[in-house]
């Protein structure tokens, strides 16, 4: 039997004791240990013990899940991806190094991914800086939808507030029968006085806060219908929630603020249309099949793919799901992950993962059984998406989700009944980026891993023009 691994959780036991505002010696106490040993605890010089993890749920109500996964795998991804630069040389720091940084001191390590993203945003700009010359414009901004991407990132993409103020409006405005945009007509007429109408228009949602009328088009499907509506019943029923959340991420840029307000409002209409306690159980009877839950809540498979991914809720936790969506040039465009995959926050998906091949199998859910260079296994779904632009001569929207989990919880979803999850030869090898990598035979590599040297034989030629030292 493999040995138990040891908890070190030393940030999370010092952050949760300064929000209780409890000092070392009114903590040690509670948790019926000396303060030696919690000063050690919280230094990572010693494993949380069992005792300990108790006393947290006991005294405190503690999530003691938190202390298992939290933002560290995350903050490790991302400095090796950012320490894989070049500009940092050779001399990369060893993965021990950093997975005690982002133990130990988390919020410095935070302030280095930004100081290092602020770098690659000059960077990327100095780089088309010839065009500029001359222009009385020419500034530094940072990017808002980065931003507001890391924001949702380390908030494991779950907003309680937003997410149990959505589960009331969907009992309140009867959402659960069959004719949701009858419903939510319905409300917005009695609580805000807006007139609803579905009408064959070019804009998707437009708002005339004048005449208090909202159009919604009727191109699209009734799910996407549904959601505009719940979105824009979020900015005018909830919007000092929005604010008071956007507040509290103090965005440093008032379009970064903007866009997240965007989000805010989507995710109040995710929540809205599938809510948390109902969709939870659902997904769970019917064994997460993403049709059977599509057609019971009337929304699309995306909407319920995005939805399993924020099922974080203290105390009634899902799957923990990671999910992600690219175009057909292999660009994300969305993506989070509650598992300890995490995505390149530079370029594009590893080409070896399904969801790549989803463009070619339309309509299809593909299955990929598939371990990462850290030995940890998944189940991953992939599946294109169509958006239809409603006219003969509209832009019709191509894109691929990915959704999976670890192997671990891989029994609890039918799509893995009939894959062999125990042989091991049935697991695909994928990786994060190529940029940090460390697979030395990979047909599909792109570009070289930056942390590793290369030999190069002008008189021989493999896999590779160039050999990973």
């Amino acid at each position: 039997m493999a040995a138990q691994k040891k908890l070190y959780a030393g940030a999370i036991l010092r952050e949760t004791r300064l929000k209780l505002a409890l000092t070392q010696k009114g903590f040690a106490t509670a948790l019926g240990v000396s303060v030696s040993y919690l000063n050690q605890m919280e230094r990572n010089h010693r494993p949380i013990s069992a005792t300990v993890v108790l006393a947290l749920a006991q005294e405190f109500g503690f999530d003691v899940t938190q202390l298992a996964v939290g933002d560290s795998e995350r903050i490790v991804a991302d400095m090796r991806e950012a320490l894989a630069d070049p500009v940092f040389g050779k001399d990369t720091p060893p993965l021990a190094d950093l997975q005690l940084t982002a133990s130990n001191a988390p919020t410095l390590a935070r302030a280095f991914l930004k100081l290092h993203r602020a770098h690659r945003q000059n960077q990327d700009r100095l780089a088309t800086l010839n065009e500029a010359l001359g222009r009385e414009d020419i500034g530094i901004a940072p990017l808002p939808w980065e931003e507001v991407r890391d924001f949702f990132h380390y908030c494991d993409n779950y907003i309680d507030a937003i997410d149990r103020a959505a589960e009331t409006f969907h009992a309140t405005a009867r959402l659960d029968q069959s004719d949701k945009i009858d419903a939510l007509r319905e409300w917005l007429k009695i609580h805000q006085n807006v007139e609803l109408l579905v009408s064959p228009n070019a804009q998707i949602r437009l708002y005339a806060s004048g005449i208090k009328r909202l159009t919604i088009s009727a191109q699209t499907s009734i799910a996407t219908q549904a959601f505009q509506i719940a979105h824009q019943i979020a900015l005018l029923e909830y919007d000092d929630l929005l604010e008071a959340t956007l507040d509290f991420a103090r965005f440093g840029t008032s379009e970064a603020r903007a866009i997240c307000k965007i989000g805010l409002a989507n995710y109040f209409a995710g929540a809205a249309m599938l809510p948390y306690e109902t969709f939870l159980n659902a997904a769970r009877d019917c064994r997460y099949d993403l049709e059977i839950l599509a057609g019971q809540f009337s929304a699309s498979i995306e909407q319920v793919a995005h939805r399993l991914s924020t099922m974080q809720r203290v105390g009634a936790k899902g799957i923990p799901f990671f999910f992600v969506r690219v175009d057909q040039a292999g660009t994300i465009t969305k993506r989070h992950s509650t598992t300890q995959l995490q995505f390149a926050r530079f370029g594009g998906a590893c080409p070896l993962w399904n969801v790549h091949r989803a463009f070619e199998a339309p309509g299809q859910m593909l299955r990929q059984l598939a371990q990462t260079p850290d030995g940890i296994k998944y189940l991953c779904l992939a599946r294109d998406i169509t958006k239809s632009g409603g006219h003969f001569r509209a832009p019709v929207q191509r894109f691929a989700i990915g959704l999976g989990c670890e192997i671990a919880h891989a029994s609890a979803l039918v799509y893995a009944d009939d894959l062999d999850i125990q042989n091991t030869a049935s697991f695909e090898p994928i990786g994060i980026s190529c940029r940090i990598c460390p697979r030395e035979n990979c047909h599909q590599r792109a570009v070289p891993p930056l942390e590793r040297s290369l030999s190069i034989n002008h008189n021989t030629r493999g896999i590779l023009p160039y050999s990973i030292e």
